[in-house]
């Protein structure tokens, strides 16, 4: 009787936790690119404008396979703002640690998640976009690469941010 009471707590909480970190989360996406990422085509993400008042991080999440054959990521993004305003911004992300060793969670597909934005607030309402492409090429080469091997998917995910720790 003593281990079915105990295996329901442990469900209970396991639960628990899980909805409590959904709660967190306003916005997340994928667009999968399944034999390469092609330069041209940028990873576009489209959401309404959370809650005014609170403050969010927004971040890229990468998927990407042992066919990932570079230390580093360059990525360029833009976020277009509903009145029309547009930030791009130049990111470099370490994908690798220096013995080659990928990055990021799981074991032949990994996982990561990198930071785009810290502290946004989405101040206007209405509709936003998010566009990421990546700038990479190889190395000595001025021209950058037309398809990118190895990442599967690129994701835009927006969590509301913990108050509580940011003191």
């Amino acid at each position: 009787m003593l281990s079915k009471s105990l295996k329901f707590i442990i469900i209970s909480l396991a639960l628990v936790s899980i909805s409590c970190q959904d709660e967190a989360v306003y916005f997340s996406k994928y667009q999968s690119f399944p034999e390469s990422w092609p330069k041209e085509v940028p990873a576009e993400f489209s959401f309404e404008a959370p809650d005014t008042t609170e403050v969010y991080d927004v971040f890229v999440m990468l998927r990407n396979t042992q066919d990932y054959a570079y230390r580093n990521l360059f990525l360029i993004s833009d976020i277009n703002f509903p009145n029309g305003k547009v930030i791009v911004d130049t990111l470099e992300y370490e994908m690798a640690y220096p013995n080659g060793e990928l990055m990021g969670q799981g074991f032949g597909l990994k996982t990561n998640k990198l930071w785009l934005k810290q502290g946004v607030k989405f101040t206007e309402t209405g509709n936003y976009k998010v566009n990421i492409k990546h700038a990479m090429r190889a190395f000595g080469e001025i021209n950058g690469l037309d398809s990118l091997q190895g990442i599967t998917d690129v994701g835009l995910r927006i969590e509301k941010q913990n108050q509580e720790n940011d003191n």
